[in-house]
C-alpha cells in the first residue's frame, strides 16, 4: 500500500531505559519546524520522553531528523498535500513494525495514522499517532471527517485485539463532553463540539450518563485524561491565538490519549503541558504526557 512513510535509523536501547516507566507525550506542533523556532525543542530537552507522537508535521523527514537529532528513532507519515498533516512517532528504540493503513484507501495518502508496535520490558505496546482534521458543518469536509471518524471506529476493535496494551493518542478535534469545552452552549452548533461527533466518543469510551462510563462502556477504551482529571472542567489542550483565549483559559480539550484498559490501568501520573505564559506558547495545542507503568 502506498504511502510516504519512512523510518530513521536511530541507537536501539530500551524504551524504559532501566525503569517500568514508560511517558508517552503526544503533541499538535501546528507545523514542527515553527513549534522548534518558538521552543519545542527545549521542552522535549527537560521532559524525558520515551516515545512522542507529534500531529500536523508539515515537514520532510529530513527536517525531522534534523530537528531532533540522531537519539531518536522517526516514523512519519506525510500528507500528499505539501505543507499539511502529517503525523509522527518518534522513541528511543526502534519499533518492530509500523502501520499506515486506516479503512479506505483514500486515506493512505493523508498523513492522518500512523500505528506502531513496541517492545517494553517484554511487553507488546502499540502506539498511534492520529490527527482528526477539525471540518466544517454542512460541507465536503465534514462529510471527509465523519468517514475518517467511521473508519477509525472500525480499526479501534482490531487494534484491542493486536495488543491489550495499545494507545491511540492526538488531535482527534472532538471535545466529547461539556467539561471539554469551556463556553460550551456557544459551540453545540460548531464543527468540534455536533451531537454527530460526540456519538462516535460515545461509542468508543461510553455516554457520560452509562453505569460504566469511561470503565467500559462502549468498546470499552479508556480517556485516560477525563479519568484521571475527574469531573473538573477541562484540563483543556488547545486555545485559539486570538484574543484572550489563551490568558482566560477558554479553551478546548481535543487532545487525547485513548487507552485499552490495561494500560489505562498502568497510569501512574497524567499532564497538560500548559506554557507559563502566551508569549512561550510554541503551538496553539499543548503537549499531553502520560506515565505508564510497564
Amino acid at each position: 500500500m502506498p504511502s510516504d512513510s519512512t523510518a530513521a535509523s536511530a541507537p536501539v536501547s530500551s524504551v524504559a531505559s532501566a525503569t517500568t516507566r514508560l511517558r508517552i507525550a503526544s503533541i499538535n506542533v501546528n507545523g514542527v519546524r515553527a513549534a522548534y523556532r518558538k521552543g519545542m525543542g527545549e521542552w522535549l530537552a527537560d521532559r524525558d520522553v520515551d516515545i512522542l507522537a507529534i500531529q500536523e508535521v508539515r515537514a520532510s523527514t529530513e527536517d525531522l531528523e534534523g530537528l531532533l537529532g540522531p537519539e531518536w528513532s522517526i516514523l512519519h507519515d506525510a500528507a500528499t498535500a505539501k505543507g499539511r498533516a502529517g503525523v509522527a512517532l518518534a522513541s528511543r528504540s526502534t519499533a518492530s513494525i509500523h502501520r499506515v493503513e486506516l479503512g479506505p484507501t483514500e486515506f493512505d495518502s493523508a498523513g492522518r495514522w500512523l500505528e506502531a508496535d513496541y517492545e517494553v520490558n517484554g511487553t507488546l505496546i502499540t502506539v498511534v499517532s492520529t490527527y482528526v482534521h477539525s471540518g466544517t458543518v454542512d460541507t465536503p469536509k465534514q462529510v471527509e471527517k465523519y468517514k475518517f471518524l467511521d473508519a477509525m471506529l472500525e480499526r479501534l476493535p482490531e487494534l484491542a485485539a493486536h495488543s491489550d496494551r495499545a494507545v491511540v493518542l492526538g488531535d482527534l478535534n472532538v471535545g466529547h463532553r461539556t467539561l471539554d469545552i469551556k463556553n460550551w452552549r456557544g459551540n453545540v452548533k460548531r464543527a468540534g463540539f455536533l451531537p454527530e461527533e460526540r456519538a462516535y466518543f460515545d461509542r468508543i469510551v461510553g455516554a457520560e450518563d452509562e453505569p460504566d462510563y469511561n470503565a467500559g462502556a462502549g468498546l470499552g477504551w479508556v480517556d485516560v485524561g477525563r479519568k484521571w482529571a475527574g469531573e473538573v472542567d477541562g484540563p483543556f489542550t488547545w486555545w485559539s491565538w486570538r484574543g484572550q483565549a489563551f490568558d482566560n483559559d477558554t479553551g478546548w480539550r481535543i487532545d487525547y490519549q485513548l487507552a485499552t484498559p490495561a494500560l489505562a490501568a498502568s497510569v501512574t501520573d497524567y499532564a497538560v503541558d500548559r506554557a507559563t505564559a502566551y508569549d512561550q506558547r510554541w503551538s496553539d495545542h499543548t503537549p499531553v504526557v502520560v506515565d505508564y507503568a510497564i
